[in-house]
């Protein structure tokens, strides 16, 4: 397998040019005109990496199909990810780390509150897994994901597996089911949405419901949940600004 720290490393060596996303080497002209001049080179891969990853499985897909998706050469494209590993390795992370950032900033505001963090921190885990591209959290489960390669986004999602439990403990006032188990449903019942889009029946007001589905899981009352959903719009305005 490619050793993606290596190859990150390998981008300060001369030769790259800064794109504004990081350093690339100059690579070959496109085979046609981008379908979207504004959407870098870098973005435009990952995006059709996506697709093709969630339609056709990331054993059954190719650097070559990646690259005429996009419509450049197969050797262009490995001056921008050394290969298909990598590809993932970003498009999985780009599906968690948001959120990650977002939930210890909540953990640190919301201590007089875990009610309205935990709305909060579900509201915006769905809004991420809503956009992820081509709903690559489908790929979540995929046996590769167990590899080495993917050990740092899988430390990632434990981490805010861990904020959930520590939350929804909270919340509950520390009594209820054992922490491991409250994170573990918590993050299901989030990650519930990722079934919903592959389905077709995702709403826009099932975020809320699922945010709110998560404090009952943890026993609050409906006055609680109605409680803590006006704090947390507080909450999410905040961080948005």
């Amino acid at each position: 397998m490619t050793d993606v720290a290596q190859a990150r490393d390998q981008q300060g060596a001369p030769g790259y040019a800064d794109t504004g996303h990081g350093r690339r080497r100059a690579g070959r002209p496109r085979l046609r005109p981008a379908s979207d001049t504004d959407v870098a080179p870098r973005a435009e891969i990952l995006d059709a990496a996506a697709e093709l990853f969630v339609s056709q499985g990331l054993a059954a897909t190719t650097t070559r199909q990646i690259a005429e998706r996009v419509g450049i050469r197969q050797a262009s494209l490995y001056y921008y990810f050394t290969g298909k590993d990598e590809l993932l390795l970003e498009l999985l992370t780009q599906s968690v780390r948001p959120s990650l950032r977002v939930a210890a900033e909540l953990e640190s505001r919301c201590r007089a509150d875990p009610a309205a963090g935990l709305y909060a921190l579900a509201l915006i885990d769905v809004a991420t897994l809503t956009h992820a591209p081509h709903n690559i959290a489908t790929l979540y489960l995929m046996p590769e994901v167990q590899g080495a390669e993917f050990a740092s986004f899988r430390a990632e999602r434990a981490q805010l597996q861990a904020v959930y439990g520590r939350l929804g403990q909270a919340a509950a006032g520390g009594s209820g089911m054992p922490e491991p188990l409250t994170a573990t449903l918590l993050m299901q019942l989030v990650e519930s949405v990722i079934q919903l889009r592959r389905a077709s029946e995702l709403r826009d007001d099932y975020r809320h419901e699922i945010a709110a589905a998560c404090l009952r899981l943890v026993g609050l009352g409906p006055a609680e949940v109605i409680r803590a959903r006006a704090a947390a719009a507080g909450l999410t305005d905040s961080l948005a600004g």
